[in-house]
């Protein structure tokens, strides 16, 4: 046999048998702590015209370390709580140090993270009564924010890679709602899903993807809630019909309650996932096993 034909051949198998990278269950410690040597990403304040409330609206906008304008990058938009704002995730999970930690170890995909405010009306100050009719319906009106008002501001500001392959949505409690609520409506949109600890406002699954095997066409559908939280039984409703249905998809229980250790673990774990080829069935068995 020719040797560059040999060659050519032991390096294919050597790809093809590459055992499955281990795909760790919980972050290390210290994986949102600051390390002063590594590259920074850097965060900023966006506002934005939202024809959806009348009304300019603020979000907050973290580029990878490194970032350069003339590179097209994939976007994670990372939604927050009902009683959060653009800043929660920045004031209590810390996902620029996060990030920043995962891309000094070379595990992520460089992405631009937008942080929104999911409350869709004028005044969307996380104050009063946070659980008012008004406030709960704002976080429904801001599926039509993001995809009308907000996505084509970030995609006309920013080097964001427009396709649906390349755009993903993720967020806790009732951002872990929304995006079970916009991801699996919009799959022509998004095609990376990610719900933590999703709140009573994640709509019933069968009103979700009255045709399951549409979401057949994600790349990632991600469902994680600790074992602790009282939230479960809407997290475990929609994994237990897409399972029904044959749907893959990977559903994750982990130790704890309704918080940001919980959540900033899904942060550290699913963001290592984004816009990469991966195996869903895989993952999900990693993550199940003792």
């Amino acid at each position: 046999m020719n040797k560059s034909i040999a060659l050519a051949l032991g390096l294919i198998l050597s790809v093809v048998f590459i055992p499955a990278q281990t795909f760790d269950k919980m972050a290390p410690q210290g994986f949102d702590v600051e390390r002063k040597e590594s590259p920074h990403g850097k965060i900023d304040t966006i506002t934005y015209e939202s024809k959806t409330v009348g009304t300019q609206r603020r979000a907050l906008v973290y580029t990878p370390p490194g970032f350069k304008k003339k590179i097209q990058y994939p976007v994670l938009y990372l939604l927050h709580g009902i009683g959060g704002d653009e800043k929660e995730w920045f004031r209590n999970g810390t996902p620029q140090i996060i990030l920043d930690n995962l891309y000094a170890q070379g595990k992520l995909t460089p992405m631009i993270v937008v942080l929104p405010n999911g409350r869709a009306m004028k005044d969307d100050r996380a104050i009063g009564d946070i659980m008012s009719k008004d406030k709960v319906e704002a976080f429904a009106t801001f599926e039509k924010d993001l995809l009308n008002d907000l996505i084509p501001f970030i995609e006309k500001k920013y080097p964001v890679k427009k396709e649906r392959e390349n755009r993903a949505i993720a967020g806790l409690s009732m951002g872990g709602g929304q995006t079970l609520n916009f991801g699996l409506e919009n799959i022509d949109k998004f095609a990376w899903v990610g719900g933590f600890s999703s709140a009573p406002n994640t709509k019933e699954p069968q009103e979700l993807l009255p045709e399951p095997t549409k979401a057949n066409e994600l790349k990632l559908l991600w469902i994680s809630c600790g074992d602790q939280d009282r939230l479960m039984p809407f997290s475990r409703r929609t994994s237990d019909y897409l399972a029904q249905n044959n749907i893959p998809h990977i559903f994750y229980v982990e130790p704890g309650g309704h918080d940001f250790k919980v959540w900033k673990n899904d942060l550290y774990l699913f963001s290592q996932l984004l816009f990469k080829n991966i195996d869903q069935q895989a993952i999900s068995a990693q993550l199940r096993s003792e």
